[in-house]
């Protein structure tokens, strides 16, 4: 049995008067007529000629979501196409299956690409004619020239990062208040709430077109959508909007290095300001440990620009550019969590923590890493801070076993070396009194390990409490009109216990 063809063709943009002469003469010759939806002014057209055709709205209330309701129609095609037409005396093009959508074919028409995918593998033969599409209509009313930068997003799968506020923006596919909704959201991640865009409905259909200007906040309120709605977001120039980009970051830092850029930019090396990239990650850490919002926004993005200088040298001799090095995290994010990315299950933490270790073993391995280690405590920054360090050597020791059970001989090794630092003091040797204060400070570093506190933060954590506690003490010495001169040990010590309370 001979397969049908299909032919789908476009029915432009609304307005019937746009339908081409080829496809209306296609339209009234053929003998099988599928259309998508019914609600399109050409359909008006068709009736008045008495041209019958099959609709799949029905679909629409049958499946829950867009998708599922393309699959159908492709799939239903399909069907009609296989079976063929061998009762059928005409010839094979009166035989073919005549598909009709709005618009241009090609353009927002997932059931055509889905047709494209699997005509060719069943042996049909599948022929696509244009028609005028939406944009032909759009950039007309809207008064917008695709030349100066044109971006045509779907609102089903609309992501801020696809947002280009220099780009003229099209954003097909609103049927509803709900889908204007998640616009709007979209948006405003990358646009002020108050920015103006522009509602079109029915463009370049006669009678029944409008044009709307909201500001984005609106988009979801007191708005009629439908098959024939769009929302546009002009282009812009304004720097603000810019500032929210990463492109332009990558573009300032690029021409504070270059030649009309900063003189001090020019000159700087990793080296010359490896000093602030230790700075600029402790003034984030002061501005998390005091829980301050606006310190984050700030020094957060002080960290970035170390990264970015950092980078951007590395660009200019060509080794590699910021956006290798964010493929390369990107690449390394997805590879640690299987159980995210990949099909490895993880039900807590610790499981989540295995996998990435394990995955992290991996990659030292294919990299031969591991092989170019002599020792199991390799791989740990040599500029770490002591504690950290400490930290770190001693977790490393314990997973190849060397290891106390529990926590019992732990606190025993800090008695035994609180007491040989005691023995140093009295022996009025000062290197062996620091030695001996450091195998207690590592001896607590074990400790901290069994009770599951990480030192660094816990020492922070009474760093803060004594400035805390102190500064207490300042502030009576002030409300008493005292200074330190005049005040003793017994009376701060009271003032200390106060601020305990507190």
């Amino acid at each position: 049995m001979a397969h049908s063809p299909i032919v789908i063709v476009g029915l432009g943009s609304g307005d019937p008067d746009q339908l081409t002469l080829g496809i209306w003469r296609r339209l009234q010759a053929a003998k099988r007529i599928f259309v998508r939806t019914e609600h399109h002014p050409v359909m008006a057209l068709l009736q008045e000629h008495t041209i019958p055709y099959t609709t799949f709205d029905s679909l629409y209330e049958q499946h829950e979501s867009f998708p599922e309701v393309y699959e159908a129609i492709a799939s239903r095609l399909l069907e009609e196409a296989l079976q063929g037409g061998s009762e059928r005396e005409a010839s094979a093009s009166d035989d073919a299956i005549l598909y009709a959508v709005p618009g241009h074919p090609m353009v927002a028409e997932r059931t055509v690409q889905l047709l494209r995918e699997r005509c060719a593998a069943e042996g049909i033969e599948l022929t696509v004619l244009g028609g005028e599409s939406f944009l032909d209509a759009a950039f007309a009313s809207l008064g917008m020239d695709p030349i100066e930068g044109f971006s045509l997003l779907d609102a089903a799968e609309l992501k801020a990062s696809l947002l280009q506020p220099e780009l003229h923006t099209i954003i097909g596919q609103v049927y509803d208040a709900f889908t204007a909704s998640d616009v709007k959201l979209a948006l405003m991640e990358r646009y002020p709430e108050d920015y103006e865009v522009v509602i079109g409905h029915a463009l370049g259909v006669q009678g029944e077109e409008r044009i709307i200007s909201v500001p984005i906040y609106e988009l979801d309120r007191n708005q009629e959508y439908g098959n024939l709605s769009i929302i546009y977001v002009p282009r812009s120039e304004d720097p603000v909007l810019r500032n929210r980009t990463f492109e332009r970051l990558h573009e300032i830092v690029a021409i504070l290095r270059s030649p009309d850029g900063c003189p001090w930019d020019r000159e700087q090396t990793h080296q010359s300001i490896r000093k602030n990239f230790i700075e600029e990650l402790y003034e984030a850490l002061e501005a998390i440990d005091n829980d301050d919002p606006d310190g984050m926004q700030e020094e957060f993005g002080d960290v970035i620009l170390q990264v970015m200088l950092h980078s951007q040298m590395e660009e200019e001799v060509g080794a590699f550019s910021v956006y290798d090095v964010i493929e390369t995290l990107n690449e390394k994010l997805i590879f640690r969590h299987p159980h995210v990315f990949g099909e490895t299950g993880a039900q807590n933490a610790d499981e989540a923590l295995a996998n990435w270790e394990g995955m992290k073993a991996e990659e030292k391995r294919r990299k031969g890493t591991d092989a170019a280690r002599v020792s199991q405590l390799d791989g740990i920054p040599p500029d770490l801070p002591a504690l950290m360090k400490a930290y770190k050597l001693q977790k490393k020791a314990a997973k190849v076993g060397f290891d106390w059970d529990e926590l019992g001989p732990v606190l025993s090794k800090i008695e035994e070396e609180l007491l040989e630092l005691r023995e140093a003091i009295s022996s009025g040797d000062e290197e062996k009194q620091a030695d001996e204060l450091g195998d207690l400070l590592f001896a607590v570093v074990n400790a901290s390990r069994f009770i599951h506190a990480d030192p660094e933060e816990a020492l922070s954590r009474t760093n803060r409490k004594f400035k805390s506690r102190f500064q207490y003490i300042e502030e009576q010495l002030r409300i008493n009109g005292k200074t330190f001169d005049q005040t003793d040990l017994l009376e701060m010590d009271r003032w200390w216990e106060e601020a305990k309370r507190l």
